[in-house]
């Protein structure tokens, strides 16, 4: 392993698997991914919450302000329904947005499905973590940290995870490094870590 170790929040919302109605796919989805993706250490702080805004607004706040974590990820809740508040909570904690990250996510969705505009995910900062908004499907977290890639595994749209890393340098984060065969950071020369 290389880099440092960074404090990762995984929080899905859902009203059904929160209340045990059925078995939650957004927390193992993200465990999973994040666990090919990453070759830095870290260590997870895991919330399963209803739609519920101010429980949403509470858990990230608490997460990032309390737990520590540089970089909390959420999944569920973006849709147009009405019990989809994870936007609006997610915004309602923020000191940025940052508005790439929703606009990726929706450009890499729509290679696969047309309601890909339904989705209304952001990224945003609150202090030194990066707080996202990804879908519920652990297919479709895939798709949108890894990017689009052809028969080849030629990357032809990329995933949000490869800004991410970088990102954390920017806001006073730790150093975070990946398994390029999944997802290779960007980092512009100047910020590459000497080995």
């Amino acid at each position: 392993m290389s880099g440092d170790l960074i404090k990762i929040g995984l929080v899905s919302i859902s009203d059904r698997a929160s209340g045990g109605i059925y078995e939650d796919k957004g927390i193992p989805g993200l465990r999973d991914w994040l666990k090919t993706a990453m070759s830095s250490p870290w260590e997870e702080e895991v919330r399963l919450i209803p739609d519920d805004r101010p429980a949403i607004e509470q858990t990230l706040i608490e997460l990032v302000d309390q737990a520590g974590c540089n970089l909390v990820l959420t999944t569920g809740g973006t849709g147009p329904a009405l019990r989809d508040v994870t936007p609006e909570a997610t915004l309602a904690v923020a000191d940025k947005e940052m508005p790439g990250f929703g606009e990726q996510m929706r450009q890499i969705s729509l290679h696969f499905v047309p309601t890909a505009i339904l989705s209304r995910q952001v990224g945003v900062i609150r202090g030194k973590a990066l707080i996202v908004n990804l879908p519920g499907q652990p297919k479709s977290i895939k798709e949108t940290l890894e990017g689009v890639k052809d028969a080849e595994g030629k990357q032809i749209v990329p995933g949000i995870f490869a800004a991410v890393p970088y990102c954390i340098d920017l806001i006073g984060g730790p150093y975070v490094e990946t398994n390029e065969g999944v997802v290779k950071a960007f980092r512009p020369k100047s910020a590459v870590r000497r080995k």
